[in-house]
């Protein structure tokens, strides 16, 4: 079975989402830390049960997967985890002589994410 937004209503969905958040996002700024791990722990479940549909013949599409979901409750930041798993899958492929097979966007997130850790105060 499939699934997606073919008329364009989930990209307004999303949009309209977004704008509201711009007013709850300072609300939501007031939540410590720790109150929203239980959440980062869930998702990073999640995330492994997909480890399962993985396909094992290409250990540099699975191992991109073991930093990124781990990497979720342990630096309390799903965008962190994100990032490790971009810069991992970016930097097997290249180290593995594969790096033409990646988009090229993947290669200007995962720049963007180094970029981010390394050069910015803070991240």
């Amino acid at each position: 079975m499939q699934a997606g937004g073919w008329t364009g209503l989930t990209a307004v969905t999303v949009a309209t989402l977004f704008l509201a958040s711009l007013f709850i996002a300072p609300l939501a700024g007031t939540v410590p830390g720790y109150a929203t791990a239980p959440a980062l722990l869930y998702v990073s479940c999640l995330m492994l049960r997909e480890l399962v549909d993985l396909d094992r013949s290409d250990a540099t599409e699975v191992v991109p997967a073991v930093p990124t979901a781990p990497g979720m409750p342990f630096t309390y930041s799903v965008a962190k985890g994100v990032a490790f798993g971009f810069i991992t899958y970016a930097g097997l492929k290249l180290l593995t002589g594969q790096a033409r097979t990646v988009p090229v966007l993947v290669w200007i997130v995962a720049v963007v994410f180094v970029f981010k850790f390394y050069r910015l105060p803070g991240h």
